[in-house]
């Protein structure tokens, strides 16, 4: 059977929402994050904020000197919660099947709905039903959202990072390899930073070169070869993730510059610890285990966990055992390349109480 997939992605959600609650706000370059005479970093800016450079992770005095004139507000993480819950009973309405992927996207599986002749034909049938989705959203909340719709969960991601913001990009099966051709590798699920560099540095910058490519990937990026040579061509099997499925939740930040800034590695591990915690709630999961990831300039990587008696399942509590483990194991002796933040062995939450083991 044919799937129809939908992407939600929420546009600029944070910013949006402090836009929303304060008329004053609305059209202005809003940076969401500690005011740029203090010590600490961006979480999160409006595309009018985006336009002067500013962008999440960003120190806050630096984006105060890139947008001067910008509105600086502190972030409120139960608000934003408070709202991406009322998104999701929007999006459950549907009938569809739905992983949650952050506060702020989701994946929707619309195929039970959506089985018309042909597979384009299936596709166009989830193009009005996106439709409504937007208009509820931006008519009963106030914000907008972006939505991409295709077979398979590579496309409709890509779709909807084609047209921000509020947008709506339908990349049908008969179009796809030629929809994909002009652009840059690094759109492909899987293509990292590191990972680009090297298909850079082998004369393979757009998807269209990597369709084209009549070598074995695998020379290149190793087993990840063959998988890289499918998702070129829009290919792409993997299912939606529901709650009895998942065996772990995981978020990693790959840095533009190699990092040891005690501010910028604490607001990155803080939105990881956001991200996990909303992820964990959706799917009524508690964790036993934390894990710390890191990764530095020469591409040393290493892991460290602990595990507590009983499951969590809050921000602050996953923050705080992420930031322990860094501390405790002396991770940041030199500048990350990459920061990661996971939990596992989850089960149903049972109590609050944290102890280590």
């Amino acid at each position: 059977m044919l799937r129809v997939i939908l992407h939600l992605d929420m546009d600029a959600f944070f910013a949006a929402i402090e836009q929303r609650d304060d008329p004053a706000l609305r059209g202005r370059p809003v940076i969401v994050g500690a005011p740029p005479t203090q010590r600490g970093v961006v979480c999160a800016a409006s595309y009018e904020a985006r336009k002067f450079g500013v962008r999440s992770a960003l120190a806050s005095a630096t984006a105060g000197r890139l947008c001067p004139k910008g509105s600086f507000v502190r972030p409120r993480m139960d608000r934003y919660e408070e709202e991406s819950r009322r998104i999701l009973g929007i999006l459950a309405e549907t009938g569809a099947v739905i992983e949650q992927m952050s506060i702020d996207e989701a994946y929707l599986d619309l195929s039970a709905r959506c089985q018309a002749r042909g597979a384009d034909s299936s596709l166009r049938q989830a193009f009005p039903l996106a439709r409504q989705l937007k208009g509820r959203i931006r008519s009963e909340r106030g914000l907008t959202a972006t939505i991409g719709i295709a077979a398979n969960k590579l496309l409709a991601k890509i779709a909807s990072d084609f047209q921000k913001p509020d947008g709506l990009t339908l990349i049908s099966e008969g179009e796809k390899v030629s929809f994909l051709r002009p652009l840059p590798v690094r759109v492909l699920y899987g293509v990292g930073q590191v990972t680009e560099q090297v298909l850079h540095q082998a004369g393979l910058r757009t998807v269209g070169d990597l369709q084209d490519h009549p070598g074995d990937l695998r020379a290149l990026v190793g087993s990840f070869g063959p998988k890289l040579k499918q998702f070129a061509f829009g290919q792409d099997d993997r299912p939606l993730e529901l709650g009895d499925e998942v065996k772990s939740i995981s978020s990693e930040e790959t840095f533009l510059h190699d990092t040891d800034d005690r501010t910028v590695l604490r607001a990155c591990l803080r939105q990881q610890a956001a991200e996990i915690s909303a992820k964990l709630k959706r799917r009524r999961l508690g964790a036993h285990i934390v894990q710390v990831k890191v990764r530095y300039g020469d591409f040393t990587t290493l892991t460290r966990q602990l595990s507590v008696e009983e499951p969590i399942t809050e921000a602050r509590e996953i923050y705080r055992l992420g930031c322990f483990l860094l501390g405790r194991q002396r991770l940041v002796s030199r500048p990350l390349r990459l920061l990661g933040l996971g939990v596992s062995s989850l089960r149903e939450p049972a109590g609050q109480q944290l102890v280590l083991l």
